[in-house]
């Protein structure tokens, strides 16, 4: 059997590390349980939501930390917007009771919102520079086109 070595926190690139933050925090925001019988998932933005006042904007803080990470990680002014208007809409609707927190259920803002990052990740340039000044090829998966002969 091979032995593995784990990977410490210093060999992550922190662009990786920011990205797996992010998508853990939106997991546990809108996927972390699954309602017993059913197919829905909730997550602690829902279970915090039904403390009123309180809970619709503790989630909405965390939503913009995930936000203001997106936009250190360069993504387009856009696709911020974009993320800052799912974030709003879960926050406004969030505020009317038991309507808020059913909303919460179905909308999953932060998991848009990864969803959207993502793609915007994906549209990045292949060649990137280093701060370092050194120029590197990252690799896109290929396109799995046909070949005719």
């Amino acid at each position: 059997m091979a032995k593995f070595e784990r990977i410490s926190e210093e060999d992550i690139p922190e662009e990786i590390a920011r990205i797996e933050r992010i998508e853990q925090l939106a997991k546990w925001l809108d996927d972390a349980y699954r309602i017993p019988g059913t197919n829905f998932r909730v997550g602690w933005d829902t279970i915090i939501g039904l403390v009123p006042g309180i809970g619709d904007a503790a989630t909405t803080l965390m939503s913009a930390w995930m936000i203001n990470e997106a936009r250190r990680l360069g993504v387009s002014r856009w696709t911020l917007l974009r993320m800052v208007s799912n974030v709003g809409i879960d926050a406004i609707v969030g505020i009317v009771p038991f309507v808020g927190d059913l909303f919460d259920v179905a909308f999953k803002s932060n998991r848009k919102n990864m969803n959207l990052l993502r793609k915007s990740l994906a549209k990045r340039p292949s060649r990137q520079v280093q701060p370092n000044g050194v120029e590197v090829e990252v690799l896109k998966p290929a396109s799995r086109s046909k070949v005719s002969m």
